[in-house]
């Protein structure tokens, strides 16, 4: 395969930041030469009847996204598109236009084909995003990850998810709030129990005066023990919410093939990547059993594989996410993922 044998090499010699920007600009030039997308899209994309999914309202083409974080500022949705997604989610965004943490801020563990970053909600805001969703090809599916601001406290916080919310309402499909998040400092605490039902509900109020609601769902981190989960299904069946997101990334750093001093070279930051594999699906599984599948989940963290992604299925998953996979088994993924559903039926 040409991106593992030559194209990640090259890659994975660049920082992992510069490598992303470089990658994004490269797409955005090829894409703009005639029939490109269509020719990516020949390659990369598969129709089939056997693919659909209708989960919370919306029909899906087939059942694997592109998880929030790649795309931050819906630059690239369109283009990405072409490699075989039946969704994307953009973001985490914030009210105002953040920096982010200080870099370097994202590292590589080959080893362990995992990534630490601690990049902290870098973005351009919620408007300049808006504005590129305005323009985009409908038959994309577009999530909306929304966030805080780093300077806005933990109290004033639902001003900022309000602001998100209204902003994005008519340029996307669904929403996911994200407070698990490792790298915004308190962010976590966010899902306690009463500042997160707060919040949730503040949310749906705002969701229900509109014409259309749209899905609401809530992204939680991998780290939550299961009395915390207990409280998360409890709140998510409570304030109707159309589902959740499983999970973030990591604080953890058990179990890694990367020396010891490696890692701590890295630092602070959420671990993403194989090593998430078993704790997001055991995760995964807890949710659908103990909810009764009251409602949906998207399965995200360690999809590198066809059979991780069918495993995070068959622990109740009705949709999945690829990110630190797709960036390290290749464009592909999503289609090999795909080809592989339809063989099952």
């Amino acid at each position: 395969m040409i991106y593992k044998s030559l194209l990640k090499p090259l890659l994975f010699q660049l920082q992992p930041e510069t490598a992303h920007h470089f990658t994004f600009n490269t797409l955005k030039i090829l894409f703009k030469i005639p029939f490109a997308k269509a020719i990516a899209a020949s390659i990369f994309c598969i129709e089939d009847k056997k693919l659909e999914r209708e989960v919370f309202g919306l029909k899906f083409k087939n059942p694997v996204g592109l998880a929030a974080g790649l795309d931050k500022d819906a630059k690239l949705y369109d283009e990405l598109s072409a490699f075989g997604f039946g969704f994307i989610e953009i973001g985490t965004v914030t009210p105002v236009a953040q920096a982010g943490n200080e870099k370097p801020r994202m590292f590589r563990l080959p080893f362990d084909n995992a990534l630490i970053n601690r990049m902290g909600f870098n973005n351009e805001g919620v408007v300049a995003v808006a504005n590129r969703l305005r323009k985009r090809n409908k038959n994309v599916i577009i999530g909306g990850n929304i966030g805080k601001n780093k300077i806005t406290s933990n109290e004033n916080a639902i001003s900022d998810y309000e602001i998100c919310f209204n902003v994005l309402f008519d340029v996307v499909d669904y929403f996911v709030v994200n407070v698990s998040s490792p790298n915004t400092p308190g962010l976590r605490a966010l899902q306690d129990k009463e500042p997160l039902t707060n919040l949730l509900n503040h949310l749906q109020h705002l969701n229900h005066q509109k014409v259309k609601p749209k899905p609401i769902l809530l992204k939680i981190a991998p780290d939550l023990t299961n009395e915390q989960l207990d409280e998360i299904i409890e709140i998510v069946i409570t304030t109707k919410l159309a589902g959740i997101v499983a999970t973030n990334t990591t604080v953890s750093r058990e179990n890694l093939k990367t020396e010891k001093n490696i890692v701590e070279t890295c630092g602070a930051g959420g671990l993403s990547g194989k090593p998430l594999t078993t704790r997001s699906t055991e995760v995964i599984k807890y949710i659908a059993n103990k909810s009764d599948k009251k409602f949906a989940i998207i399965g995200v963290g360690g999809i590198h594989s066809p059979a991780d992604a069918i495993e995070k299925l068959n622990a109740g998953a009705d949709l999945i996410q690829l990110y630190t996979g797709f960036i390290y088994e290749g464009p592909s993924l999503a289609k090999m993922i795909c080809k592989e559903l339809i063989n099952m039926k």
